[in-house]
């Protein structure tokens, strides 16, 4: 299995080109040959969860049977076309599944991989469905985690996205290492301590976690490709 995002930034005079994707682009993602999964995904201003929108930045999450599905995807479809005429900027990372916990909309989408032995960059997905009675308890340690993340060892960059504003949210991060990951998560109190209050406050009806190798990437946002020193190009 492969797994694709790709952030796209559109031209401000073509804003509404990028909220009219998010209805006519499900039919042609349901219809790619070799996709399994695909999510439509807004975007954040500051590279994770976001209570404001960035309307110039979309993206699409996708998961592929084979390198060569992906690739028809990505330089002869209808989407890939679209967002070469409207848009200003996207940016790609191709990944393959290391460990992944947890449901997305009743689904496990990248399987049960639970590989231990790994080295190398990481790129890692957290997704949640927030209750409703606990968004305040949610949004109340955004800003905190995201300080604490953005200075982190081993942070390379991160997207903030989602499938609805407030309460359906992800973040996708890329780090040098597993163990800056497990270090961030579990080394650091203030983030440690939020991982307790979701799990004592039951904060999540719904929530998915999973790493990810990432194989290629494909494209630049602000100019730069974070993964150049990274990846064997």
């Amino acid at each position: 299995m492969f797994v694709s995002l790709t952030i796209v930034r559109y031209r401000k005079l073509f804003i509404p080109f990028a909220l009219l994707a998010m209805a006519i682009h499900r039919l042609p993602l349901l219809m790619q040959k070799g996709c399994t999964f695909y999510k439509l995904l807004g975007s954040g201003k500051n590279g994770t969860f976001d209570l404001q929108p960035d309307w110039q930045q979309w993206g699409v999450l996708a998961c592929w049977e084979s390198r060569e599905d992906f690739e028809a995807f990505y330089n002869h479809s209808f989407i890939a076309n679209w967002w070469k005429v409207l848009g200003n900027e996207g940016y790609t990372v191709l990944c393959q599944p290391l460990q992944s916990h947890g449901k997305w909309d009743g689904k496990e989408p990248f399987g049960k991989p639970d590989q231990q032995n790994y080295t190398g960059p990481v790129a890692v997905l957290t997704r949640a469905t927030i209750r409703i009675s606990r968004l305040r308890n949610f949004w109340s340690h955004v800003d905190e985690v995201a300080s604490i993340m953005s200075s982190a060892q081993g942070y390379i960059t991160s997207f903030g996205v989602g499938e609805a504003p407030f309460y359906r949210q992800a973040t996708f991060s890329l780090w040098e290492s597993i163990d800056d990951v497990k270090n961030f998560a579990y080394k650091s109190s203030e983030h440690a301590e939020v991982i307790k209050l979701t799990r004592s406050e039951n904060w999540y009806s719904e929530e998915l976690f999973a790493r990810f190798r990432p194989i290629a990437s494909f494209g630049s946002l602000d100019g730069k490709d974070p993964l150049t020193n990274f990846l064997n190009k």
